[in-house]
């Protein structure tokens, strides 16, 4: 595989998939069965992250939370929510911490 894996590179692929629904695809099984089976899908997968990080199973733990990146990306995907708006939703959650983290420093220096 040449190709750089890139988040957006798999949120067209899934795009696609939901689009065009190609036979034989699992990706394509989830977008038919729906919104109940993704949400299903990803809960199993939360759970099997949990699982494995309380075992400290380091690869498990990591081979988990891909598939849960995998069904999260299937759901925004059917939700219609671009990976923007969750960068934009983390940027914005930095800058608050940066801010309270500033504040807290500021308020601690002074007291």
């Amino acid at each position: 595989m040449d190709e750089q894996f890139t988040y957006e590179g798999l949120y067209q692929l899934l795009e696609g998939r939901k689009r065009d629904q190609p036979e034989g695809s699992y990706t394509t099984y989830l977008f038919q069965k729906g919104l109940d089976k993704i949400l299903k899908k990803v809960g199993e997968e939360c759970t099997e992250v949990i699982i494995a990080a309380k075992d400290h199973d380091r690869k498990e733990t990591v081979y988990e939370i891909a598939d849960l990146c995998y069904h999260v990306m299937v759901l925004m995907v059917e939700a219609g929510i671009p990976l923007e708006d969750i960068r934009a939703e983390l940027a914005s959650r930095h800058v608050i911490d940066h801010k309270v983290k500033q504040e807290k420093m500021t308020s601690d220096a002074e007291g």
